[in-house]
């Protein structure tokens, strides 16, 4: 079993950028796919960025060059830097663990982006 805790968000302009961290306790992380998902007020949980277990990334087509996902196995950490911010990426950040059809979740962090 894996808890999840997100954490680095906040309030920021335009623009700007924030790093958020998801550390992970219990089980390695290792043999699980890492991602990022996000809710907006009144909008559905769509996934922004994935890592997989070698390493492989994906991007929904909206940040695209400007997060970037990363994790570091031994440290139990998956990190996304997001840069450019805009106010469309508000949203409640949530870290993801899969392995299968087994999925766990952080409690999610917000990020506001002021316009």
């Amino acid at each position: 079993q894996v808890q999840l805790v997100e954490s680095g968000g906040g309030l920021v302009q335009f623009g700007g950028s924030l790093g958020l961290s998801c550390a992970a306790s219990g089980s390695s992380i290792s043999v699980f796919a890492m991602a990022w998902y996000r809710q907006a007020p009144g909008k559905q949980r769509e996934l922004v960025a994935s890592v997989s277990k070698d390493g492989t990334t994906n991007y929904v087509e909206s940040v695209k060059d400007r997060f970037t996902i990363s994790r570091d196995n031994a440290k139990k950490m998956v990190l996304l830097q997001m840069n450019s911010l805009k106010p469309e990426d508000t949203a409640v950040y949530y870290c993801n663990a899969r392995l299968g059809p087994v999925a766990y979740w952080g409690r999610g962090t917000q990020v506001t982006v002021s316009s």
